[in-house]
């Protein structure tokens, strides 16, 4: 999922009005500049060959883009770059004269619509938002997902269903694990009915649970499982163990704490496994992060845990799973430590 990141935002303008503007809203927000030879100065970049090329490189390097100028124009070089919601930046149009900030693509995962609600308030201006839901004044789940960094199997059909319910006045449910229940409070639920006992339902047409857990009971109406990105995986190997024996040893560990799969939000070792390839294809097979930690890091919570000589005379910690798992997950680990294979793993929980 794509979100925005105020530093990484890139804003194309073309005109000397637009020049204007972009300096005023690069100078209460970061960003990248970029407009025509003729108009750069100070603060501001040129145009890599082409205002169109520009775009493109852009398009798959930034997590937002601006444009200060024609709705038509936006559209038409954005056309052949497009892929999907899921997957494209975040695109708002102002006109020159900062009358109009147009959320155009990626409104709630991209957070466009964020970003148009953020401009618009720089500007003085209501922004122009047209997704159905926030017309509507109802939560979404797509926006939802978002703000709990979670994942959900077959996401797509989910969203299209989900929020069609929601502006068609359906009675959708939202169910939270207890401990989630902070998290959840924060985030946007206008529309969805809470739902506080699954062996009690009110009277629904469909449900969302907001779950770590592998399974849910077994539920008398559609529902769907989005599963917030919590669990941290540290782990030690053997130089050379496969990916397919540190996944097989991974998945059920989280298993044996009845977690799902898609809960997993970074792995963690050593700085010598930085290299190890059956580390980093894990890490691209789940699509988290890989985190990597020096042995003075590690060596800082080696004493928390057992400690192997041979380990440490190979790497110069006695203990690399737990250490680096505490570390990910600030000191709140769960279950016992795992070790097959030549392989360590240790789990925690992120809040």
């Amino acid at each position: 999922m794509n979100t925005v990141k105020p530093d990484d935002i890139a804003l194309f303008c073309l005109t000397p009005g637009g020049v204007v503007l972009a300096k005023r809203l690069s100078a209460a927000l970061p960003m990248t500049c970029m407009t025509r030879d003729a108009l750069v100065e100070e603060g501001f970049v040129p145009f890599d060959g082409s205002f169109a090329h520009s775009v493109q490189q852009a398009f798959t390097r930034h997590s937002a883009l601006i444009f200060i100028g024609a709705t038509g124009i936006a559209v038409r070089v954005l056309a052949p770059l497009l892929v999907d919601k899921f997957h494209d930046p975040a695109v708002v149009v102002i006109d020159e004269r900062g009358q109009h900030v147009i959320s155009l693509l990626s409104g709630h995962i991209g957070g466009a619509n964020a970003l148009a609600r953020h401009l618009a308030g720089l500007l003085g201006v209501d922004p122009v938002i047209t997704t159905a839901t926030d017309v509507n004044e109802v939560a979404a789940l797509d926006t939802l997902a978002c703000q709990l960094n979670a994942r959900m199997r077959d996401f797509r059909t989910a969203v299209k269903t989900v929020n069609q319910m929601l502006v068609s006045q359906k009675r959708v449910g939202l169910w939270w694990d207890e401990s989630l229940t902070v998290e959840v409070s924060r985030c946007d639920r206008r529309g969805f009915i809470t739902v506080t006992d699954l062996q009690q339902l009110p009277e629904l047409d469909a449900l969302v649970c907001i779950s770590l857990r592998d399974t849910l009971p077994e539920l008398p109406l559609p529902h769907w499982k989005l599963v917030p990105r919590r669990i941290v995986a540290g782990i030690g190997c053997r130089r050379g163990t496969c990916c397919g024996v540190i996944t097989d040893l991974l998945l059920r560990q989280m298993a044996s704490q009845r977690l799902d799969p898609l809960a997993l939000k970074a792995i963690g070792s050593i700085v010598v496994k930085q290299d190890e390839l059956g580390l980093i294809q894990l890490a691209s097979d789940f699509d988290v992060p890989f985190e990597i930690f020096s042995v003075a890091e590690l060596s800082e919570h080696e004493h928390r845990f057992p400690s192997s000589l041979f380990v440490k005379q190979t790497v110069g910690v006695g203990s690399v799973s737990g250490p680096a798992a505490w570390l990910l997950s600030n000191g709140h680990l769960i279950g016992e430590n795992l070790r097959e294979q030549g392989v360590t793993i240790t789990l925690g929980v992120t809040h």
